[in-house]
Formats: structure tokens, sequence, C-alpha cells
């Protein structure tokens, strides 16, 4: 599948960050100077670039739209003509983020043709024809070259499958391919939208849209303005984050975000051993109860995808906390006033925290390393100032796929009666198969021999590394985690602290 997450979050990182330079000089609020976001896009694409979407005229609109986007503003609700200034405005005085976390900009939208398959030169008009021998509703003629009758063609796939030449060819529409819950459609007008009922925020489309047209509306703006205002503004970060800068060391990334401005830094990881913890205790529990079939529940657009489009499945998902609420609790209960902020690879946390009482605010990647680009910070050059708790291998290894499951099991008294699944990244047909697994439990189908009573869910292939709002190629995450998770952590055969053991340690670090 095509992912276009690293060139969105170049360009995204152009944008944020001289909007956030612009904010941390004081020239968004000031009356004189406030025009000068009116220049970003200018700025972005200088006279001279080579236009990407035909005209330097419309690139700088879809960075203008962007600007608004990065504002934290819905893009359906976007007037071209309105000053950037007022949306300024609007957003100081915004309270709290505004639902839906992700829009859609359709002029950036390239109205991409409805897949079909078509017969590229390839084609030899061989003798054996069979792709014509294999169409069920005789839409293939051949003569010189074969060819498909549009107008017979249900797109089934089989001349593709059995050409001895792969000389045909299916094209695809990426964001809608990509998503696994069918909550893209074509509207009138042949460009794409987004159904937010349906829709599991788990990113794909912003992920695969070679034309950046999804975009997440960024909370950034309002992190900033909290830190200017001189609230204790606390940052949560995941230990994916840890993967997304190289030659970080355990202890960097906290002396980054506090050199960002923000006055408390509490890793993630140590809410992860927490939701370990809690989860092998509830994954015993049910099974000596008799339940078939238990999943975890930290990934927010499985979450949803099982409220939403898998309801058999409800029952069978875990009821421990994700790490981002165990550690925000942790803040709240240390500073009841504070601002909490997760910073992570995902646009489903962004959901999941305006559901949740103790996460203020949820930035990405991509977003965190904007602030870094405008305050010229280098996580890999930042001081070592790592907290006082030390997360375990385990609970780093959350952002990878396995991870959850193999943090479950280390932890169990008797390891045996784990038949685990890893479901690495949400499909369509993941989701079938989730379906089923549910209909499993509810007694509606057989229990089939080895039959997994733990699934782990992750919506994006390869863990949390392989999140919309990373910044560093998945498979070069991986790597990174890999040395971050065993660089300084507490083994796990040392003895896994328990959550009690954690919260006090955690307090400790105020």
């Amino acid at each position: 599948m095509l992912n276009t997450t690293n060139n969105m979050a170049i360009l995204k990182k152009n944008i944020l960050a001289e909007i956030v330079k612009l904010q941390l000089e004081g020239k968004l609020s000031d009356s004189k100077t406030v025009s000068q976001i009116e220049l970003i896009p200018e700025k972005v694409v200088p006279d001279g670039t080579i236009p990407v979407t035909g005209s330097l005229e419309n690139d700088r609109s879809i960075v203008r739209a962007r600007i608004v986007a990065d504002l934290g503003f819905s893009l359906e609700d976007y007037t071209p003509q309105k000053p950037l200034a007022d949306y300024v405005n609007q957003a100081f005085g915004r309270q709290k983020p505004t639902w839906p976390v992700l829009t859609m900009y359709k002029n950036a939208c390239n109205a991409c043709a409805k897949p079909h398959h078509f017969i590229t030169d390839a084609c030899q008009a061989c003798l054996a024809r069979p792709c014509k021998m294999n169409c069920p509703r005789q839409a293939i003629e051949v003569t010189s070259r074969a060819k498909i009758d549009p107008s017979k063609c249900i797109n089934c796939g089989l001349c593709l499958k059995n050409c001895p030449y792969h000389a045909i060819i299916k094209t695809v529409l990426p964001c809608e391919e990509a998503c696994p819950v069918g909550a893209i459609t074509k509207d009138s007008e042949g460009r794409e939208q987004i159904d937010y009922e349906k829709c599991i925020f788990c990113g794909k489309c912003m992920a695969n849209c070679p034309f950046g047209a999804m975009m997440a509306k960024s909370q950034l703006f309002d992190v900033i303005k909290n830190i200017m205002e001189g609230k204790k503004v606390v940052a949560m970060y995941a230990p994916a984050i840890g993967a997304q800068f190289k030659g970080l060391k355990p202890g960097q990334l906290d002396g980054a975000l506090l050199e960002a401005g923000f006055s408390k830094v509490w890793e993630v990881a140590a809410g992860a051993d927490m939701t370990a913890d809690n989860e092998a205790e509830e994954f015993s529990e049910r099974m000596e109860n008799g339940n078939k079939i238990m999943t975890t529940s930290c990934c927010p657009a499985y979450v949803r995808a099982v409220q939403i489009h898998i309801p058999q499945l409800a029952k069978c998902v875990s009821e421990t906390k994700s790490p981002m609420i165990y550690t925000a609790l942790l803040a709240k209960k240390a500073d009841p006033d504070c601002v909490t902020v997760f910073v992570g690879p995902c646009l489903a946390k962004k959901r999941e925290g305006m559901d949740s009482d103790s996460v203020d605010y949820v930035l990405t990647v991509d977003e965190i390393n904007a602030l870094f680009a405008a305050k010229q910070i280098e996580p890999s050059k930042a001081p070592e100032k790592p907290g006082k708790y030390v997360p375990t291998v385990s609970g780093r290894n959350f952002a990878k796929t396995g991870g959850v499951a193999q943090s479950v099991k280390i932890r169990l008294k008797d390891q045996s009666i784990l038949h685990p699944l890893v479901i690495n990244g949400l499909t369509k047909d993941q989701i079938k198969i989730l379906s089923n697994y549910g209909k499993i439990s509810a007694g509606e189908l057989p229990q089939p021999e080895n039959c997994p009573n733990l699934i782990e869910v992750m919506a994006c292939e390869g863990g949390c590394i392989a999140g919309p709002g990373v910044i560093t190629n998945p498979n070069l995450g991986n790597g990174l985690l890999t040395l971050y998770a065993n660089s300084g952590s507490k083994p796990d055969a040392d003895g896994i602290p328990q959550k009690a053991d954690i919260e006090k340690i955690a307090k400790e670090q105020i």
C-alpha cells in the first residue's frame, strides 16, 4: 500500500513551523503584523517553484487551506475569501478542540476515476485466452489484443489473476482502498467525502492520499497558547516517539520537550506498564470465568471499529485503559491543575483524548517536530533529563506489532493459558476476520481448534511506529524502537513492577 506520510509530514512541518514562529513572536495576535500569516503560502511555495497541481495559485490555495486546518478548523466549513486573521482570532477564543479530528479539502482531491481493470500493451492475444475463458460476464473480446467491455465488467479480477503475462492492471483509489470500514465514498461531483459516523480515524486515508486532501486538525496552536499563558502544560510522549529521532538516548526527548516550553514530561511507557499489568490480570480472570476471547484495548481506532462496525466483538474488548489514559491520570493526580498533552503518532488518539476528562490535547509527531523546528531544537542534542521511573523493555515495545501481547504474556503466572493472535493492521479483510471471532465468542459460530483467546489489534501495519503522524519510515522506526527500548529500560527479567509501585514512582517525579 502506498504511504505518503513522510512527504505530507515535510509540507506540514514547513507550514506549522511558520505558524509557530509567528505565534511565539506574538505576531499572530498583534493587529499590526497579523497579516504576516497571509504570506505563508508564498513562503512555502515561492515564485519559480514547479507547480504540483497545475499552477502556483492552486498550490498556494492548498497551503492556505492547510493553514486553516493547522489552526484547528474543519475545512468542510472553510471559506477561501475569509482572511486568515479571522481564523486566528477564532482560534484564540477557542476553549477546546472541535469535532471531528479529521478534515478534508475537496479542492485538493484529484477526483480519481473509480477502480477498474484495463488491459495494457503487454497483452499478447494468446491462443489460450485465459482472461476471456475465466470472465464470468463474457466482458472480454480478443482481436489483436484483449479488450474489456466496461458495461459488462464487474471488476471481479479473475482476468487479472489468470493472465500469464501480467498484462491486466487494476487501478485503485488510494484513500478508499486504504479505508478498512468504507467510510470514504465519492460525492455527486466525483470527489471523495468522509462519513464521520463510520470513520474510525485510523488516518489511513490521510497517509495514503497522494494529494494530501485529508488533513488532521492540529491542536498545536492551542497547546502553545496555553504555554504562553503561563499554564503548567505537561507533555506525555508515547513509546513510538523514541523511534522517530535518530541517535536519541533515553531522557533526551524529555530534555527537548522541556526546552520547547513544557513544564513537566511523562513517558507514556510507564502507563504501558500499567496497561500490561491490568490487562494480564483481566485476561486471567476472563479465562477463569469461561470467556473464549479477549482483545486488547489500547488502539482507539480498533476500539471505535468494534463500537461501530463489529458489535459482536464488543464484549471481548478489554476494559483496561490505554497507556495514554493511565499516564494522564497520573499527571492529573500529581497536579490537578496541569494541562495534559499526549504526543504520539496517532490520529485516533486525538479522538480518544476528546472522550477523556484527563487528556486535554493530543499532538502527533509531525506537529511536535514543527515546534522543534520553529524553536531550533535538535532532540538528539538535547540534555538527558529522564524521569525517575524507568519503564520496562516491554512497556516501550508497546509501539510495535506484537508488543502488547508479549507484555501481557510475560506478566501471566501461567503463560501456557495464552494463545495469542496478532492483527497487524486493520484492513477490510481483517474486519471480516474479527467479525467472525465476535460470532465465535457469542456462540454463533463453532469454536475451531487452536482458537486464539487473546487478540492483539493494531490499526497500523507494524504498530504505532507506522501511525499516520510519524516522520520516520516505519521499517527504520522499528529498528530505532528496538535500540531505544533496550537502552536504559528496566529488564523484564528483573521482575515486573505492579501498578501500585508504578504510581508511587511516577508521583515521585514531581
